[in-house]
């Protein structure tokens, strides 16, 4: 795509496609995730989109100025779709969890364009909601400002590396990720403890643990954390110590 585009009030298509489909940006999008599901990031090319949707390629350029523009769309569509299933309860570390778990569930339902879009910045409107919403989450639990800003970021850093890591994991053919998962038991388990102790210890446990997304136990160690970070400051600024909630598990 080229960097021209139209204004928003003149981007509708007044006739539909070939189709019978009248183009808007959300089609386009939902129609270009689609397609990176199938075929991976070539899918994000205009002849490919024009052909799926029915219409001349020219016209995305009504939508989006070119390629990244659209994947920036793509990756504020994913915050999205998180975020309309999202209900808050007042309780800020079981609704970050439950937060933090649609993440990563939003990012194994599209996994190839989780790993595209996990890295981008869109200052979109999703984006710019959701950094609202777990700022509010954070300020309305009492952190400070700073502390609210570098637990935010440790969130959604480690929810985006959880998701693009896992994702890609789910993207591999089933058969090398059966291969992978079968390593645990046909190499490590089988390390002898007169040269591997630890190994050899812990056999059993890295094969039940390993195949499965550590994301659930490492969620729990960050809220954990922050919760004695704000039992920390609570005192100091004249609020009775926090009870430190321990509920969390490591399972979703």
């Amino acid at each position: 795509m080229s960097e021209r585009v139209v204004p928003p009030a003149a981007r509708q298509r007044r006739r539909p496609t070939k189709q019978g489909v009248v183009l808007s940006e959300e089609l386009i999008v939902e129609t270009a995730l689609r397609l990176i599901e199938e075929h991976g990031a070539d899918a994000l090319s205009v002849r490919r989109l024009g052909r799926a949707l029915g219409a001349d390629p020219s016209s995305l350029y009504r939508y989006f100025r070119h390629t990244d523009d659209l994947m920036l769309a793509i990756a504020d569509e994913l915050i999205g779709r998180t975020l309309r299933t999202w209900r808050p309860t007042g309780d800020w570390r079981a609704d970050l969890r439950d937060l933090g778990l649609r993440m990563h569930a939003g990012a194994l339902a599209q996994p190839r364009a989780a790993v595209l879009s996990s890295y981008r910045v869109t200052g979109r409107a999703y984006e710019i909601q959701a950094v609202e919403t777990v700022l509010g989450v954070l300020r309305g639990a009492g952190f400070p400002d700073a502390e609210a800003v570098r637990i935010y970021h440790a969130f959604v850093d480690q929810a985006l590396a959880h998701g693009a890591l896992d994702s890609a994991s789910a993207a591999m053919p089933k058969a090398a990720r059966e291969a992978e998962a079968a390593v645990w038991r046909s190499t490590y388990a089988r390390l002898p403890a007169d040269t591997h102790p630890h190994i050899a210890a812990t056999a059993r446990h890295l094969v039940a643990d390993m195949p499965r997304s550590s994301y659930p136990a490492a969620l729990a160690l960050l809220l954990s954390a922050a919760a004695a970070r704000l039992a920390e400051i609570r005192p100091r600024a004249g609020h009775p110590a926090a009870t430190l909630d321990t509920s969390d598990s490591a399972s979703p």
